[in-house]
């Protein structure tokens, strides 16, 4: 009696033999709810996140499990679901790339889990996620560049032309610069302009600041870590 509440009422005799037991489903969600957890803890070492990113990665590998665990070779219902997936459209913050990386690794882990391979998807899980936890303890690519990265910022009187004005200071003390943006302010009366730069010497800050405020009329310059796209999941 207590398998028929397992069973899909659609299924035939030949899809019922062949079917998933309560007994497996239970294991192998079990397995990745683990897995999730460990890459959750795994990801808080060395990185910031949000309660509700990490809520998401500790479950995610549990939901791709059981979706390819229904799917179960059906290749009619797998397309329906990569197509419904593909209709999704997330209203969060695309967030930064290791925030997206960490997402695959989650989903990779359920994917495995869900098609059996629960020793691999364990495995697949511990190695990686140790390797991310080794890499973000390393602060790889972080600090070293971080230093000589920098985003400037210069404001400027709206009579004074900003084509190339700076590129003679800017060229002395930095190995590379572009200028990313420029607008308006105090309705037109001021631009300012956005430069990303990379620094000769990260001790020269103000060196560089104090020339170039002779060149702008003393109005406001900032310079900051380097400005992307990111954002927060």
């Amino acid at each position: 009696m207590l398998d028929r509440w397992f069973r899909g009422i659609f299924d035939t005799d030949a899809q019922a033999a062949a079917s998933i037991s309560p007994g497996a489903f239970l294991l192998c969600l079990a397995v990745s709810l683990l897995a999730g957890l460990f890459l959750a803890a795994v990801y808080t070492v060395g990185s910031r996140c949000t309660k509700s990113f990490l809520l998401t990665l500790a479950l995610l590998p549990a939901v791709v499990c059981v979706v390819i665990l229904m799917v179960n070779g059906n290749i009619g219902t797998g397309v329906a679901v990569a197509g419904t997936f593909s209709l999704v459209r997330f209203r969060s913050a695309p967030g930064t790339a290791k925030e997206i990386c960490a997402i695959f690794l989650a989903m990779c882990t359920g994917l495995i889990n869900g098609m059996g391979y629960l020793g691999y998807g364990v495995l697949f899980a511990v190695l990686l996620g140790l390797v991310m936890m080794v890499y973000n303890r390393l602060d790889f690519g972080g600090k070293a560049q971080a230093r000589r990265h920098k985003t400037l910022h210069i404001t400027i009187p709206e009579d004074l032309d900003y084509t190339g004005v700076f590129d003679q200071i800017l060229e002395e003390y930095t190995s590379s610069h572009a200028l990313e943006q420029v607008k308006t302010a105090s309705l037109g009366s001021l631009f300012k302009l956005t430069y990303s730069i990379v620094l000769k010497d990260a001790g020269a800050e103000k060196e560089l600041i104090d020339k170039l405020r002779c060149r702008n009329g003393n109005l406001e310059i900032s310079i900051c870590q380097q400005e992307t796209a990111v954002c927060e999941l």
